[in-house]
């Protein structure tokens, strides 16, 4: 009998860096995320490059494809932490929702977020930077795949 060697272990709490980024606003942009244990146990990265969008906008898919992601660890309790300050106080209900653009993405993150105790916490880009790291990976694998 064989045993699955990166079995997903169910986390009842985690904490989620995401970070998206866009190279020009709008531009080529791609997502970031980073899946941690409160403990600080590394879980799960991965960047992801989504086409031409604002940068708000992959601030936005980057928590979305978050939320899609943690899904396999089946917590009751999420953190994200992100470095777009304009989209923690969207989600937190300090600003209100005026760019059309937007508000989809505002409503998806909400409904996926409603499975779970989410809190959504604004951190300085310097506290952000693995989820950096996997946005601007997607960014150059993109940009070197179209240069061929």
């Amino acid at each position: 009998m064989s045993h699955l060697i990166n079995a997903i272990t169910k986390q009842p709490e985690l904490v989620v860096h995401t970070d998206g980024g866009s190279r020009g606003n709008p531009g080529p942009s791609a997502v970031g995320v980073v899946i941690d244990a409160p403990d600080g146990k590394h879980l799960e990265s991965f960047g992801k490059y989504i086409g031409k969008t604002t940068n708000n906008q992959a601030e936005y898919k980057a928590v979305i494809e978050g939320l899609k992601a943690i899904k396999k660890y089946g917590p009751r309790q999420v953190h994200f932490f992100l470095d777009s300050e304009l989209v923690v106080k969207q989600l937190n209900g300090v600003y209100r929702m005026k760019n059309p653009d937007l508000t989809p993405l505002f409503h998806e993150v909400k409904t996926l977020a409603a499975s779970y105790d989410t809190t959504f916490e604004h951190v300085l880009r310097v506290k952000n930077h693995l989820a950096d790291i996997e946005v601007n990976k997607a960014l150059d694998e993109a940009a070197s795949s179209h240069a061929k």
